[in-house]
């Protein structure tokens, strides 16, 4: 790979359906689109699409929760392909469980997940940014991160925990010129997991009842160029009948 004065937009997680989406969205407004996921392999067909469309992608085999590999990430990418100019972080880890049943190895793993890795990812690129003096940290959150529901006291926390991070860099890095918005993501996302597992919250689809991918990551796209005088911190996004 050769270096580049592009722009970079990171996405941190860029699955099947919204990361993939997102990926797209920037790499349609020109940006070099740098991907990841823990299995490199499974990046292919959105590498493949992005190519298509005459975009620019590389993708990653990394574990975000791994503070080495997360630092060996951000210096490939800054000292190979370009400036990081948006971050994207996008993992989930919602994995429901009863108190009564739930480990703490599991619950660690999922807290590793969803907020941890945000941080690390979120430190390494803050460090770039704050030396050019612009950037965008864009991080996924989740209705969980607003309320804990019951069986999900594993995610809820991890969600409570990335948005106060988000939060807590909002505050710190906005004076430096570098945008952190968290987005709430509330309600079932058009992906094949809703479809097989619950066909009839997918049958509202139709009805514009469950989150369009597509849509999402216009709003990720939409948060990034907005002017500084008049920067969003969190965004809630749902279908027009999810209650609230």
């Amino acid at each position: 790979m050769e270096p580049t004065t592009l722009k970079v937009a990171l996405v941190i997680g860029a699955g099947d359906s919204t990361g993939g989406a997102i990926a797209r969205r920037f790499a349609r407004e020109g940006f070099v689109v740098c991907a990841t996921r823990r299995d490199a392999e499974k990046l292919t067909p959105l590498l493949e699409e992005i190519g298509d469309q005459e975009g620019k992608a590389y993708g990653f085999g990394s574990d975000a929760r791994k503070e080495e590999e997360v630092v060996a990430l951000i210096e490939k990418i800054e000292s190979e392909i370009g400036p990081i100019e948006v971050l994207v972080f996008n993992i989930g880890a919602n994995v429901p469980c009863s108190i009564l049943e739930e480990t703490g190895r599991k619950y660690f793993k999922i807290w590793e997940m969803a907020c941890f890795s945000g941080f690390l990812n979120g430190r390494e690129v803050a460090r770039r940014m704050v030396a050019r003096g612009r950037g965008t940290i864009l991080f996924t959150g989740a209705t969980a991160g607003i309320r804990g529901s019951a069986n999900f006291a594993a995610f809820a926390g991890a969600k409570h925990a990335l948005r106060a991070l988000a939060q807590s860099m909002a505050r710190e890095l906005g004076p430096k010129n570098i945008h952190v918005a968290h987005v709430v993501v509330d309600g079932a996302i058009d992906t094949e997991f809703i479809r097989n597992n619950f066909p009839e919250r997918y049958a509202l689809k139709d009805q514009d009842g469950i989150l369009n991918p597509e849509h999402i990551a216009d709003n990720y796209w939409y948060l990034h160029t907005q002017p500084r005088d008049a920067w969003t911190h969190e965004l809630d996004l749902r279908p027009y009948m999810e209650r609230f």
